[in-house]
Parts: structure tokens; C-alpha cells; sequence
């Protein structure tokens, strides 16, 4: 069993209610929602990441013969619900946005309408995905902000958090911009381009600094980046220009080397001055060590002579905000609005549309929130993308939605693109969702909090 795509990887109270809704015979159409209530601190926009993952467990969604023993032995279920488990499979319809896209609090980012027992089932794992990537992109989106176009490497998976978070950390830095990863997996399953140097093991394990490189270029011809922080960096520096004379000769170029440790600025120029007055202006200086997008910036600011940057784990963990305020929330049951109210968490009721504004220079101006039947003029954002539990078109692949964020991060206005928190973008609620929640309140008759 593969415990990833597995139907029990969810919680237990979706099992229960499910149980429930079939004992009172509630199986009519549900819809739910998938939003953000907040940014976290220091964020001014989000990137949408996950849906291929959401779609794809969706598309393979059954319960397996071990499962259900399982289930059984349990005793925590009815017949009735694991007779339900045993015929399982995703009939319901998916609409979203494009991976990739910039969005706000309070937008949904995907909606699914299915009877209300297979909907609500999918709940913890469809939050679970679009969770973590959509806080991953989001977080190597700032990176890609400010490293004024110079490569960005995703080195996180060491210390992800699991194999499947460095797997999928891989895919949404990608998407968000990054040039590669050093995740061997997610170079063969999402064709992310390969990038990696060697580790100070390697330099360790041999008996002279100057050998370790040697060796390793022999290995590696067509990828020669040395790593020259071991023991003196400078030094190591010195050391690498006469040995790329004997490279040279053989027919091996040294492409580049790299920095892991130390004042990155500092030792960049030092190096910088000792590979050019060596004949090597054409190898590239790579860094990695802690950095952030925070570090990404100083360094920029700096003109530190840099050529491209690994992040690892304050991207692969998104560090400084590694989660979101997230929800998925039934909006609608056999065709009566639905809306929560606890304090602090009340929602926007119905099927809704997220319509995107654009200022005359073709930034980002505003965005309205509406009921779907409420349509306006401009972008609607959430389209479908699944129907009757079949891929309603083609999936974009990885390089396709790279472009559209790409994209999505041009039109940012310059108030969003900094890392200061700066002035909230504006969503507003339209008339027509406004006066449906009132609907909705006078005919529940409750009182509750207000957004």
C-alpha cells in the first residue's frame, strides 16, 4: 500500500460523518470550497499550488480490499459504510484556478461539487495538498523576486519535512520559478531540470583538496563545480585555477564553483578576483548555506558577483510561515446556500467566482468576489477542470504553469513584490454575494459574526 494515495489518509471524523450522512439518507449534491481566510504575516499575495496532485488523487480515489479488512476490524464502522468504501470512486465536478496564480484572502481556489459524503471525504487530503505546496511556491515566489534573475536551485529535500514534502517542495519551487532541483526523483517524475556539486565529504574523504577536485572532475567532465569551503576558501580558489590549466588540456572545462559557508559577499569577491586574474571569468560562482529570500535580497542589494543560489530548507520548509489559515468549507447542500458563522471563521455562502481587474500598465488593480450566477465583465479566475470525476481537458504541463506564474508574478504591482508587508490588495465582495449571505442569515435566523 502506498500510504500517499491511500483513502484513509484522512481524518477520522470524515469517516464518521460519512457514516452518518448514509444512515439519514443525505446524499445529495455538496459543494465545497477551498479558501485562505488570511495571508500569513510578511506575505502580500499567495501562489496557488497542488491542484495536479488534488486532481490526480481524485482520478485513482477507491478504497482497497486491505483497507476495508482493516476498516472491519476496527469496529468503528457499519456494514453500510464499508459497503459504501467498497464501490468508492470520485463522480463529482472541479473547478479552480491555474496553478500558479496569484491569489488573495478570502478567494476560493477551487471548488468541488459531488455527493456530500464522497466530498466530504476528500476533505483532509485535498487541504493537505494545496496546503503545502501553495505555502512552498508562495514562499520561493519571494526568492525569485529579488534574485533579479539569477538561477535559483531548490536544495531543500534533506530537510523536508518527508519524502513526499521534498518530492512536491521540488515541484512547487519549480513552478514558482526556480531553475532546478537537486531531487533526482522530481528531475524523473516532473522533468525538472538536475542540478548538484559534491559535499565536503567528498572533499574530506581524500588525502589533498586539489585530488578531491581532480577526481571529481574526471567523474563529471560536462559538470564541474567545485566546492572550495572545506578547509580556506580562498586558498582553495588558488588552487583551482592551475588545475583548471590541466583540465583544459584533456578537454574539460571547469563550469563554476561553489560557496556554502562564511560572508558569501566577501568571499564572492575574493574569488571572483582570484578566478579572473587566472584566466577564469568565464567560471560561475554559485552559493548556498542558509539562505532565504531575505539573504537573497542583502546579497543583491550588496552586488555581491554571484551567478546563482541554492535554498534549501527555509524554502522547502517555508520557514518563517509553514502554514496557511486554510479552509474547505460546505457552501452549499441540494441547492441551499450554506454559510458558517463562529467568530472569526464565518464564510462567504453559495458557488462563487473570483473576477480579476487589471490597471491601464497591465498590473494587478483589484479583484471581486461574487456568486457564480453573478457574472462580470474581465477575468473569471476558477474554471473547470473536472467533470463527472473525469479530467474535464488536458492537464498544462510543469512548464506550461511555470510560464503562467511567471507571468502572474509581472503583473504584481511594485507594493506587492516587496518583502515588507505592504498595502492589502483590494477584494472586494460584490452586492450580489452580500446580499445572498444576508439571505442566508434571515432565513437561519441566526445570529453569528460577520466578515
Amino acid at each position: 500500500m502506498n500510504p500517499s494515495t491511500s483513502a484513509l489518509l484522512t481524518d477520522l471524523y470524515e469517516l464518521t460523518m460519512a457514516q452518518a450522512y448514509l444512515e439519514q439518507g443525505m446524499n445529495g449534491p455538496a459543494v465545497f470550497e477551498f479558501f485562505v481566510r488570511k495571508l500569513p504575516a510578511h506575505r502580500n499575495f499567495l501562489v496557488a499550488a497542488g491542484l495536479e496532485q488534488v486532481l490526480d488523487y481524485l482520478a485513482e480515489l477507491q478504497v482497497t480490499q486491505e483497507e476495508l479488512a482493516w476498516l472491519d476490524q476496527s469496529g468503528w464502522f457499519s456494514s453500510r459504510l464499508l459497503h459504501y468504501l467498497e464501490t468508492l470512486r470520485f463522480t463529482g465536478d472541479v473547478e479552480a484556478m491555474t496553478e500558479g496564480t496569484v491569489f488573495f484572502p478570502h478567494e476560493p481556489i477551487l471548488r468541488i461539487v459531488a455527493p456530500l459524503p464522497q466530498a466530504q471525504l476528500m476533505e483532509s487530503r485535498v487541504m493537505n495538498l494545496l496546503n503545502f505546496q501553495t505555502v512552498v511556491a508562495s514562499k520561493a515566489a519571494r526568492s525569485v523576486l529579488v534574485a533579479e534573475g539569477k538561477p535559483l536551485i531548490d536544495f531543500g529535500l534533506r530537510r523536508a519535512h518527508g519524502a513526499e514534502a521534498g518530492l512536491l517542495a521540488a515541484r512547487a519551487s519549480y513552478l514558482s520559478g526556480f531553475a532546478g532541483t537537486a531531487t533526482v526523483l522530481a528531475g524523473m517524475v516532473y522533468g525538472i531540470p538536475l542540478y548538484g556539486t559534491m559535499a565536503h565529504s567528498f572533499v574530506q574523504a581524500h588525502e589533498d583538496e586539489i585530488i578531491a577536485f581532480e577526481h571529481f572532475a574526471h567523474t563529471q567532465p560536462d559538470n564541474v563545480v567545485l566546492l572550495i569551503d572545506t578547509y580556506d576558501t580562498e586558498a582553495a580558489a588558488g588552487k583551482v585555477v592551475p588545475l583548471a590549466r590541466r583540465l583544459k588540456a584533456k578537454g574539460i572545462a571547469v563550469k563554476g564553483v561553489r560557496l556554502d559557508s562564511g560572508d558569501l559577499a566577501d568571499h564572492a569577491r575574493k574569488v571572483r578576483r582570484i578566478l579572473d586574474e587566472g584566466g577564469l571569468s568565464h567560471a560561475l560562482i554559485l552559493a548556498s548555506g542558509n539562505l532565504d529570500e531575505y539573504r537573497l535580497r542583502d546579497l543583491a542589494q550588496d552586488h555581491a558577483p554571484i551567478d546563482s543560489f541554492a535554498v534549501g530548507t527555509a524554502m522547502t520548509t517555508s520557514a518563517d510561515a509553514p502554514s496557511l489559515d486554510c479552509a474547505y468549507k460546505l457552501q452549499e447542500y441540494l441547492g441551499r446556500p450554506c454559510r458558517k458563522r463562529s467568530e472569526g471563521k464565518a464564510t462567504w455562502p453559495g458557488r462563487k467566482q473570483v473576477y480579476r481587474y487589471h490597471s491601464d500598465d497591465g498590473r494587478l488593480d483589484h479583484d471581486i468576489i461574487t456568486t457564480l450566477t453573478d457574472q462580470l465583465p474581465d477575468e473569471p479566475l476558477l474554471q473547470s477542470v473536472m467533470k463527472g470525476g473525469y479530467r474535464f481537458a488536458s492537464s498544462p504541463d510543469l512548464a506550461e504553469l511555470r510560464n503562467h506564474t511567471a507571468a502572474q508574478l509581472r503583473q504584481l504591482p511594485e507594493s506587492l513584490r516587496t518583502l515588507e508587508t505592504g498595502p492589502a490588495y483590494e477584494v472586494q465582495i460584490s452586492p450580489a454575494l452580500q446580499s445572498l449571505a444576508h439571505a442566508v442569515d434571515a432565513a437561519s435566523n441566526i445570529k453569528g459574526d460577520t466578515i
